[in-house]
């Protein structure tokens, strides 16, 4: 059931009209969805630039609930004693709610609305309804006797209209305990509209229970211990510049070369083979024999000067195959390999080698130069330009490697209850640009798109995605905390830049974006601005592996 409360249609002399304007859509459904236009709970982003994900965006932290018993807190909301916002009406008397903490850092505020109350929102009802109503016999605006209005109206509707006119004045006073605390869209009225309308009905009052999520506490363990970090960051031994350079070369090098078929002789270091691969897993149960389609390839071209990228043993199995030949041998999957599914297995592979070339290289010699890389003269200059590029490469690589190590750790010193809303919020955001990536990559049809959007598809990508998700959230909430007890701050000249930047980012890649909405987007800059202040203070280590 959605509660209509934040209606602004205007009325109609139609009675029927006139309470679909402003009473509730009925529905099965046990929980209350409040629109947003009438709930205005501030919200943020933060967090570092997630390299490994997705960009993230969660909510700013505010300072936690205070705790309370298990039982709950009870307090009087006061008419007088709270301040008048635009979306606060004064109430005629106190409301009542009682707090109670639940897990996931949510909330559950019990209201009890007193006749008073109910009352003074009945006599705006009928007011209203008097003011719009066109009864035969009465001027329109005019006063209509109470009994003629509610025979003409309708009792029942009155009544419908009266308990959502409560929730709507109501609803903002009880929220008063979570003010700038509560996550957006995270708020909902459990209580059945029905047992609301009976309870006003029998005793002149209202009582619903109402359940938002709030912006989660942030433990770390040890306290403070994000200032002393000891971080071993591994950098793969790929993107060192000076081997990433002699590559980047040898591989121009051979892209000018002419491949001449062989004949004569098998397969040596420096060759390239066309291969058709097949794979099965090894068992003495030859009914569990199954096949690697993952593993298979037809006419796959290999540069034996690149065997270090296959499976350990590959290339040494096929050393010395010639054009025509069919070799099989058994192979191990090492347990770092990439596929996870792969790690441990014993394969058995079967390889036919269908084509045989060697290259005719021309001399690498200054004349060349200008072929290797357009603008150079000589082959120094050649291998200068290369090493500065490969050592900017190196050197990014390097700063993300530190980032994500940092922020790994990070996610493993702090223990936060995190709220459902945000959790779904998160992963919804993971699963978007995923689809987003599918879709740029495969242009799926009307019917793939609907299926893979459908809730069923959704729900398990959020339970596939659990740990992964839950570790960006922590990431991202723990930076947010950082940044606000060590009070960091960056410019309004940084904040312009990043805005511009992320505008253009959305324009390069035509999607449509909000401005203002963009300018919300801090995370980038916080998270930038923590992990600096991070690295002064760590002690890093980097191993090459």
């Amino acid at each position: 059931m959605e509660l209509c409360i934040s209606s602004t249609s205007p009325l109609s002399s139609n009675p029927s009209r006139f309470l679909d304007s402003i009473s509730c859509k009925a529905s099965t459904s046990t929980s209350t969805a409040l629109p947003t236009l009438s709930l205005q709970f501030q919200h943020a982003s933060f967090g570092p630039r997630i390299l490994s994900s997705p960009p993230a965006r969660t909510h700013r932290l505010r300072q936690p609930l205070s705790s309370s018993p298990s039982n709950g807190r009870r307090f009087a909301v006061s008419a007088s004693s709270v301040a008048v916002a635009p979306e606060k009406d004064r109430l005629p008397a106190d409301i009542e709610v009682t707090e109670v903490q639940e897990p996931n850092s949510r909330v559950r505020l019990s209201v009890e609305v007193p006749p008073v109350v109910c009352e003074d929102c009945y006599r705006r009802v009928i007011k209203e309804f008097m003011k719009q109503a066109k009864i035969p016999g009465f001027r329109p605006g005019k006063n209509v006797p109470e009994s003629i209005l509610l025979s003409y109206v309708g009792k029942q509707n009155v009544q419908k209209a009266t308990v959502e006119s409560i929730l709507k004045r109501t609803l903002p006073h009880a929220m008063s305990s979570v003010s700038g605390q509560a996550l957006k869209d995270s708020v909902r009225i459990v209580t059945k509209f029905s047992e609301m309308e009976n309870t006003y009905i029998s005793l002149g009052s209202l009582r619903y229970d109402v359940i938002v999520d709030v912006a989660p506490e942030v433990k770390w363990i040890p306290e403070d211990g994000y200032k002393s970090l000891k971080i071993v960051v591994e950098i793969d031994s790929e993107i060192d510049a000076q081997r990433a350079c002699q590559q980047e070369l040898r591989r121009r090098h051979k892209s000018l070369g002419t491949l001449r078929i062989i004949t004569d002789r098998g397969l040596q270091i420096g060759d390239v083979v066309v291969l058709d691969i097949s794979a099965t897993t090894i068992d003495q149960d030859e009914s569990n024999v199954k096949n690697i389609p993952s593993a298979e390839s037809k006419g796959f071209h290999f540069d034996t000067e690149d065997g270090d990228k296959l499976i350990p043993g590959f290339l040494d199995s096929i050393i010395g195959i010639q054009r025509g030949e069919t070799k099989s041998f058994p192979l191990f999957f090492p347990d770092n390999w990439n596929q996870e599914n792969l790690r441990g297995v014993h394969a058995q592979f079967t390889v036919e080698c269908k084509e045989l070339f060697y290259r005719e290289l021309p001399e690498l010699d200054d004349l060349l130069a200008e072929k290797l890389l357009p603008g150079c003269t000589s082959l120094k200059q050649v291998e200068d330009s290369l090493l500065q590029r490969c050592l900017e490469v190196e050197q990014t690589a390097k700063d993300q490697a530190t980032d994500n190590a940092i922020l790994d750790q990070l996610s493993k010193m702090v223990e936060i209850d995190i709220p459902r809303s945000l959790f779904e919020e998160q992963g919804r955001q993971f699963y978007g640009a995923q689809l987003l990536q599918i879709q740029a990559n495969m242009k799926l049809n009307e019917q793939q798109l609907a299926s893979l959007s459908s809730p069923k598809a959704v729900n398990e990508y959020l339970e596939n995605q659990k740990e992964n998700i839950t570790h960006v959230i922590k990431q991202n909430l723990a930076v947010g905390d950082i940044f606000r007890r060590e009070n960091l701050r960056f410019s309004t000249d940084e904040l312009v830049k990043e805005v511009e930047d992320s505008i253009a980012e959305f324009k390069r890649h035509k999607q449509e974006y909000d401005e203002e909405r963009v300018r919300e987007q801090v995370s980038i800059l916080e998270g930038a601005k923590v992990l600096e202040w991070l690295k002064e203070r760590a002690e890093i280590n980097y191993v090459t592996r």
